[in-house]
């Protein structure tokens, strides 16, 4: 194992010491973000994820809207799609984001029924 010395804001520092026996898994996972930042089409996706990872009520669920920034870069890739000029790494984006849609889209669905108001029927 290897050590190091980190200076830190005073007040990082103290919230530091109070989890001082758990920051080899904090970096950890610090660094995990880090990396996962690059990956764009992990983007939003984590957001969606972390929103249903807080058990939200079926009203929040209903409520759920993406962010800007997620909306901004669906958009993107609604508009390449349309005009066919995905790249490959922006086609596997573009197919994670509609099946994190449809996972939403089953989700408030589930959430109306909930509160008795059942999603209009298509037919």
């Amino acid at each position: 194992m290897s050590a190091i010395t980190l200076k830190v804001p005073d007040e990082l520092a103290e919230r530091i010491r109070n989890h001082q026996d758990r920051l080899a898994d904090i970096l950890e996972l610090g660094l995990r973000e880090l990396n996962a930042e690059g990956q764009s089409r992990f983007e939003g996706a984590a957001e969606v994820l972390e929103f249903f990872a807080g058990l939200p009520t079926p009203q929040e669920i209903l409520d759920l809207r993406p962010s800007e920034r997620l909306e901004r870069r669906v958009r993107q890739l609604l508009e390449k799609s349309r005009s066919k000029t995905l790249e490959p790494r922006e086609e596997e984006e573009w197919e994670h984001y509609q099946f994190l849609e449809h996972l939403v889209r089953m989700a408030k669905a589930k959430a109306a029924v909930k509160l008795g108001n059942p999603p209009a029927s298509n037919a």
